[in-house]
């Protein structure tokens, strides 16, 4: 392969890897928001074991979400670094535009994200509940921001605004035309429901895996019970997300859409493609199964709308092949999903919110859709990067146009090392996350361990008072 295919697949498999740790820690700081405001409220109740149920909750997924932001963090090193190794005349083009907002993102990362990640993780019992709650606050507030700053950059890259060109360098005419672009908006409402439904399911997913395994905790129904919940009133709302998503992007990328619906030539009336085998070389699809009318149907919302065919963009289109599938592979599982919240819910509310109540057949589907969020999300972002090929700026700068000249044997020895620490440390955090979920006792003991050690001149709750 050449240079540039190389370092294409290098990114890929970077944003590929990355974007999985965010997508869960972006919703579940919300969600240890949400228990540790449970838990307040119900440690003044006359029901203590349900008070404790929500504090183990918040301190088991406290645990998660180190783990995931941890990974998260190392993983976006390596993506800033591939700017100037595999990309430098991206920064030379853009960097004016691109640099102050990835500058915005680290540092609300660092102010906000990592500087109260400590005192949330390691603070309760040496500071007031007050403070712990804001330090909880502040994480989950840096997560949402920092996913802000970096979906304005994508999205500034999909549909550019606000720009003017001098000497050949981009420079921001009006920031607030850069960050709330034509598809910033519907790309950030996307990604939020991402996350949603992935931490949803992840909650749904080993609460369904320690009732399997005899090791719920006793907060396990409650956290099952938030995480249905959320799936079903958050998939309705993505659906909804994602239609006005494709609206914008019939209107501002047609190329794309064009692409991922398998469409060559323009026509009234398109059918919507169940299936084909998209064709580059015959500019034709293979083996199509088609809804008469559907395409045209679902993206213009009329029967005889016209959609234009990637025939009209000459080479200015996006491999069809992979967007293709990729779109359906996101729909389909968005499909499941839908499927499995809504059944699921009815019945744990028949089966009176006990989880050893339902059926095994429908926890052990509970377990299998664990990382669906997963694969949803990937399949998003494939179609929203691929789909903006052959530009890195969409319309403006050729991918090709800004790649470096590392010798392909350079990018490829480089790509292999990253696949395999990758597939090391994804297995490893499935590792961990699996023992946590089957020993969850002993992740629990060792977080009263800590607080039982707290140091006799530390913060507690009694000396916090100022603080608070």
């Amino acid at each position: 392969m050449d240079a540039l295919n190389l370092a294409r697949m290098q990114f890929a498999a970077n944003i590929t890897f990355h974007i999985l740790f965010p997508t869960i820690s972006i919703a579940l700081g919300w969600l240890l928001m949400y228990f540790r405001i449970r838990w307040l409220k119900a440690r003044r109740g006359p029901d203590a074991a349900q008070a404790q149920g929500w504090l183990d909750a918040y301190r088991f997924w406290t645990k998660v979400f180190a783990l995931t932001f941890a990974l998260g963090v190392v993983s976006g090193i390596t993506m800033s670094f591939q700017f100037g190794t595999n990309w430098p005349g991206y920064m030379e083009k853009v960097g004016n535009i691109a640099g102050p907002l990835l500058g915005y993102e680290v540092l609300t990362a660092f102010f906000l994200e990592a500087g109260f990640l400590g005192v949330m993780l390691f603070g309760h019992g040496k500071v007031s509940e007050r403070v712990h709650l804001m330090a909880t606050f502040f994480v989950a507030f840096g997560t949402t921001v920092s996913a802000f700053w970096i979906l304005a950059l994508d999205s500034w890259m999909q549909t550019p605004a606000g720009y003017e060109v001098i000497d050949g360098i981009y420079h921001a005419k009006s920031w607030l035309a850069v960050i709330f672009n034509p598809s910033f908006p519907y790309r950030f409402v996307h990604m939020l429901l991402a996350s949603t439904l992935t931490a949803a399911f992840l909650l749904v997913g080993l609460s369904a895996w320690q009732t399997l395994r005899s090791t719920a905790q006793r907060s396990a129904p409650r956290v099952m019970r938030v995480g249905l919940t959320l799936a079903a009133i958050a998939i309705p709302l993505q659906i909804l997300a994602g239609d006005a998503h494709g609206l914008d992007t019939l209107e501002h990328q047609p190329a794309k859409i064009a692409a991922m619906e398998g469409l060559w030539n323009t026509e009234r009336g398109a059918p919507l493609l169940l299936f084909a085998l998209p064709d580059n070389a015959t500019r034709s699809n293979r083996y199509a199964v088609e809804v008469p009318r559907g395409a045209s149907l679902i993206l213009t919302h009329d029967w005889d709308g016209e959609l234009k065919g990637m025939n009209d963009f000459g080479d200015a289109h996006p491999p069809p092949l992979p967007l293709f599938f990729a779109f359906r592979i996101m729909v389909g599982m968005g499909m499941l999903m839908l499927a499995v919240s809504w059944v699921g819910w009815w019945m744990y509310r028949r089966a009176r919110w006990q989880p050893e109540r339902l059926p095994r057949p429908l926890l052990r589907a509970f377990a299998a859709m664990t990382f669906a969020g997963w694969i949803a999300t990937v399949a998003g972002w494939y179609v929203t990067e691929i789909g903006r090929q052959p530009f890195i700026v969409y319309g403006l700068i050729r991918t090709a146009e800004v790649a470096s000249t590392v010798p392909s044997p350079m990018i490829a020895l480089t790509l292999a090392l990253y696949l395999a620490l990758y597939v090391a440390l994804i297995l490893a955090y499935l590792g961990v996350l699996k023992y946590m979920a089957e020993k969850p006792e002993e992740v629990l003991a060792d977080d009263a361990a800590d607080r039982a050690a707290t140091p006799a001149g530390a913060i507690t709750p009694a000396r916090a008072g100022g603080i608070a």
